[in-house]
Formats: C-alpha cells, sequence, structure tokens
C-alpha cells in the first residue's frame, strides 16, 4: 500500500514521484510547449533556426512558460531539444523546415572522447533557462529538465545525413549494432558520459526531475534492448548519481512494453513512463514496481469527444489507485485543438 499524500508543500509531480498516491494524479504533456498553441508559433518565429531558439534561455524560457500560463499543468519541461548533445561532441546538427533534424559526419571517437564532460558547460544556455523558469514558475509547480537517452541519441549520429533510409526502423544505425558493435559501444559509453554531466547541470540551474527520453527502444529484439537500452540506462543513472545527481528520474523507453517490467526492476530510475500501445494490464504491474507516468494517445487527444472522456476514464480507473502521472503516451501533435487538452485537464480534476 502506497503512503496517501501529505500537505501541499512539495509539488504534486514530486510527491507521486515519492511513491505517494496522490489526490488526483499530477498532469503535464510530452511536448506541451509548441506548435499547437499560438503563442509559441508567434515567438518561435522570432528566432533565425530552431537550434538558435533552444539555445537562447530567454526565448526558450518563455516557450517553456507558456503552457503553465494556459493550462495550470503541475510540472514545466524545460524547452530545449535531445540533439543537442550530438553538437556538444562535435558533431554538424541542423534542422530542415518540414523535414526535421539532420547530422552531419560522426566525429571520431577520440574527439567525442575529450568533450563529453564538457557537455555540461557546452550547454550551460539550457541552464540557464531553467533557472529562467524557475524563478517565475509557481512553487507548487515541478520543474524538469530532460536528455535523450544514449541509444535514442545514437541512432541519430550514426545514420547522420542518411537517416531518411528506413527511419521508421532505425535501420543505419539499427546495422551499425550489428556489424560495429565495437563502434557502438564505445558512442554508448561517451553518450553515456556526456549525457550524465549535462543531466548534473540541469539539476544545478533549478531541475528537480529529470527525464530520460529512450524514443526508439520500439522494435529492438531483447538481446538488442538489453546492450542498447538497458546497460546504457543502468550506467547513465549510475554515472549521473556519481556526480551528484540527487534529484528524481524518470525513465521513458517508448515502444518497449512487453520489456518494460524488466526494465522497471533493472533500472534505478524512480518512475517509468509507459507509451500509448502499453496495456493497462501491463501498466499496472509496472506501477506494482514503482511509480508511473503516461499514456493517453496524441491521436486521441487530437480527435477528442466522448472517446477521450472514455479513455481519460479508463486509465483513471486502471491506474489511479497507485503513483501515477497523467501523461500521454508520446508527444502532444502540432494540430491538437486547444480545448481537447482543456477536456482532459477538466476530466482528472485538474482545471
Amino acid at each position: 500500500m502506497h503512503p496517501k499524500a501529505q500537505g501541499m508543500s512539495t509539488p504534486l509531480l514530486i510527491q507521486a514521484l515519492q511513491g505517494q498516491t496522490t489526490t488526483r494524479p499530477p498532469v503535464w504533456f510530452m511536448r506541451q510547449a509548441g506548435r499547437y498553441l499560438p503563442e509559441y508559433r508567434a515567438l518561435r518565429a522570432q528566432a533565425p533556426d530552431f537550434i538558435a531558439f533552444c539555445m537562447n534561455p530567454e526565448m526558450a524560457a518563455e516557450a517553456t512558460l507558456q503552457p503553465m500560463r494556459r493550462f495550470g499543468f503541475d510540472a514545466a519541461i524545460v524547452f530545449a531539444d535531445i540533439l543537442l548533445i550530438p553538437g556538444a561532441l562535435g558533431q554538424k546538427v541542423w534542422f530542415e523546415a518540414g523535414e526535421g533534424p539532420r547530422l552531419g559526419a560522426l566525429p571520431s571517437v577520440e574527439s567525442m572522447r575529450a568533450l563529453a564532460s564538457g557537455a555540461g558547460e557546452a550547454l550551460k544556455s539550457v541552464g540557464q533557462t531553467l533557472s529562467l523558469v524557475r524563478a517565475e514558475l509557481d512553487p507548487s509547480k515541478a520543474l524538469i529538465g530532460f536528455a535523450g537517452a544514449p541509444w535514442t541519441v545514437a541512432t541519430y549520429m550514426l545514420d547522420g545525413e542518411a537517416r531518411t533510409i528506413g527511419k521508421g526502423e532505425r535501420a543505419t544505425a539499427r546495422t551499425y549494432a550489428y556489424a560495429e558493435p565495437e563502434k557502438v559501444a564505445a558512442l554508448l559509453e561517451i553518450l553515456v558520459e556526456a549525457t550524465a554531466h549535462y543531466l548534473k547541470m540541469q539539476q544545478d540551474a533549478g531541475a528537480q526531475v529529470l527525464k530520460i527520453f529512450e524514443s526508439w527502444a520500439e522494435g529492438l529484439p531483447d538481446d538488442l534492448f538489453e546492450s542498447l537500452v538497458l546497460k546504457p540506462h543502468q550506467a547513465l543513472v549510475a554515472r549521473a548519481r556519481a556526480l551528484g545527481v540527487t534529484v528524481p528520474l524518470i525513465g521513458f523507453p517508448r515502444g518497449s512494453a512487453a520489456l518494460a517490467e524488466r526494465y522497471s526492476s533493472s533500472c534505478d530510475v524512480q518512475a517509468v513512463a509507459l507509451d500509448t500501445a502499453c496495456p493497462l494490464e501491463v501498466g499496472k504491474r509496472v506501477q506494482a514496481i514503482k511509480p508511473i507516468q503516461g499514456a493517453l494517445d496524441p491521436l486521441l487527444l487530437r480527435a477528442g469527444g466522448p472517446a477521450l472522456d472514455h479513455r481519460v476514464d479508463q486509465l483513471m480507473e486502471a491506474w489511479g489507485q497507485g503513483p501515477w502521472i497523467f501523461n500521454l503516451g508520446h508527444g502532444i501533435l502540432p494540430d491538437v485543438p486547444i480545448a481537447h487538452v482543456e477536456q482532459v485537464l477538466r476530466r482528472i480534476g485538474a482545471q
């Protein structure tokens, strides 16, 4: 039996991460700052490119705060991108309009290894964003920092300019994992080191929770899941703790519901985020191990209507008795009506 929440001095999200069953689930949405908000679109138009936008503390802080002002979510997540780390390791990163991220040639292992421990300093503008947000954010709201998980970031770095080929299965990167396992292992080790320093910097700047986004855990056979996801996550958590990270960590191995219990038992994160396809019963079993987050379908949020209310009720019934953070199973889509977000918040009693 999980202890009941005590008092309101601790943000609701932190209470859930501590294993408390809260009066209602804390709620925030992945990509809650973004293109579905007219105020975001107006702000984004002022920056020359997406990377420049992410690296501008004042603009990124404003983007982070916009959904908090509009919806009053229980947590703000810093506006940044998982592909800032490759740039800190010397790889060229840019975004093509309408196409998404593009990366240049992979730097040498030696040059990346030399830069890894300096990733936090190289990306200190993200820390400045966090500090600006924390100064404005209501104390009852939690502030989340994040990073891409080693394998997910590696998929982009290995694919480089060829990532449009078989991108749904990360074909280039997965082929590397089979054909050149030593090269991939070396890159993952570098990413563990760089990401640990990056997360420590974010904590020092005011992040109260840190999330590890493994966006490309989907479709991996169990042996690759072990070597590319689980072991690097274990190493990242251990290295971050060794550097002094003390705040709760949320792991998000998206698309790996069949292995979610194994991940929960084996990885020392404080909570596990579940994706849209995770069965409710699997979520219950994971919740018996540690707090969970998730997992409304972003497409259902787009659709709205009675079906949206029905699924919110199903999630509340299945997971509402344990420590649970209400969220989407993946990021909010650019064309989601604002009224549908408000519909969900009313349904769970957050508005």
